[in-house]
Order: structure tokens, then C-alpha cells, then sequence
């Protein structure tokens, strides 16, 4: 799977959602932007990306991936 792939499938099922995905073959490293996520917990936020790529990760096509979540405000002053 490739990460543009990855990127695709959650900001389209994430009206507000930008991602950056880091990776390649089955491990990924995500950047989730969203200010809707940001009102979770860390738990359901980390749900709502694993159900997006669950079928994914029972074939195969992901093996591993870590998540780190900023509101765009956060993203924005990263710097």
C-alpha cells in the first residue's frame, strides 16, 4: 500500500481531517490534523483511524502504524 493511498482513504472519511503519512510497503507513520478528533480521547481517536484502515491491516496491506494527533492550530505552530 502506498502512502498516498493511506492519506486518501482517511481524509476522505474525515470531512475536517488533513493527514501527512510517513512510510511505505506496510508501515506507516500518520500526522492527523482535525480539530473534530481533537474534542476525544486519545483512545478514540486512535479507534476512528484504526476502524478507517481495518481492513487493510486483516489483509496485510498495513502492518504497523503509529499516530500522533494535532488540532491546526497545533499543526500551524509546530515550528
Amino acid at each position: 500500500m502506498q502512502a498516498s493511498e493511506v492519506k486518501q482513504l482517511i481524509e476522505s472519511s474525515l470531512a475536517d481531517a488533513q493527514v501527512e503519512v510517513e512510510g511505505e510497503g506496510c508501515n506507516f507513520q500518520l500526522n492527523v490534523i482535525s480539530d473534530s478528533l481533537a474534542a476525544l480521547s486519545p483512545v478514540k481517536r486512535q479507534q476512528q483511524i484504526y476502524a478507517l484502515l481495518n481492513d487493510q491491516i486483516q489483509s496485510g496491506a498495513i502492518h504497523a502504524v503509529t499516530m500522533k494527533f494535532f488540532t491546526r492550530q497545533a499543526w500551524a505552530s509546530r515550528a
